[in-house]
């Protein structure tokens, strides 16, 4: 694997994080704990 696509991978896992993490965020039901969980991750 590239450096390159190796980069543009990571990006594209950071978006997805990066979303459900504002998801969550948006939801008041969603757990304290996923929520930090989802940060860590990102």
């Amino acid at each position: 694997m590239s450096l390159a696509s190796h980069l543009d991978e990571l990006q594209r896992k950071h978006g997805d994080i990066e979303r459900e993490l504002i998801d969550a965020m948006n939801h008041p039901s969603v757990d304290d704990l996923e929520i930090a969980t989802l940060k860590r991750r990102k």
